[in-house]
């Protein structure tokens, strides 16, 4: 099963959440003043493995609990191409399934070619079913344009994951959720910013300002207000 409290604390102790002095500016082009970076889960075998192995216990219970079929996992390019490739693996030889699909996405999309070679790396196929994983969603940018060129390749998304859900509408005022709701794609975030701040309040101690700023950018973007 699938344990909660163990995998938050997995983030927080590899140094996933944390704070600026001073905000930076994020993909998604807002300024923040706390962070969620998932590189160090993916810079060994054995933190590679741990996150994995978390991430195919809510497969188990929240995706094939729910009757969601899926033929392999694929990342999000770059920043979760390694975790899907892994999870893939796994599951394979878990499955006992020696012809498990490994499919890796192109960073840089071929400017010519089909669909098949253009976006991806290995054996893809018209009507493959796919669950979509992402580190960390913020507006969904970066998975929305995966879900767009898996799409595009005639193959049927069924589900999309995030280890980190920032918990911030977009620029429309939609949630990730709601977005990703209008494709048909389900969304599951095996963690969340509103439980993890607590726990990384608790790590770095940050200055009642800094805690402040963040309070400030959850009533201008997050889909709920937040306070420590």
């Amino acid at each position: 099963m699938f344990d909660k409290v163990k995998f938050n604390q997995f983030l927080i102790e590899s140094n996933v959440i944390g704070f600026f002095e001073k905000p930076i500016t994020l993909k998604s082009g807002r300024q923040s003043y706390w962070y969620a970076n998932c590189r160090n889960l993916s810079n060994t075998l054995e933190m590679l493995d741990r996150t994995a192995s978390f991430v195919i216990d809510f497969i188990e219970e929240n995706i094939e609990g729910d009757g969601i079929e899926f033929d392999y996992v694929y990342g999000v390019p770059e920043g979760a191409s390694k975790l899907a490739i892994i999870v893939s693996y796994k599951l394979g030889l878990k499955n006992k399934k020696n012809d498990q699909k490994i499919v890796m996405g192109r960073g840089q999309p071929k400017p010519h070619g089909m669909p098949k070679d253009k976006y991806f790396i290995g054996d893809v196929n018209e009507g493959d079913r796919v669950l979509v994983i992402e580190d960390v969603t913020t507006t969904a940018g970066s998975l929305l344009t995966t879900i767009k060129q898996l799409r595009e390749a005639k193959i049927n998304v069924v589900g999309a994951l995030s280890l980190v859900n920032r918990m911030e509408k977009r620029d429309d005022g939609k949630s990730v959720e709601a977005a990703l709701n209008e494709l048909s794609v389900p969304y599951f975030p095996l963690g969340n910013a509103f439980n993890l701040l607590p726990l990384a309040r608790e790590k770095y101690k940050p200055s009642k300002e800094i805690q402040e700023h963040i309070e400030a950018a959850f009533r201008m973007y997050g889909v709920k207000e937040f306070k420590f």
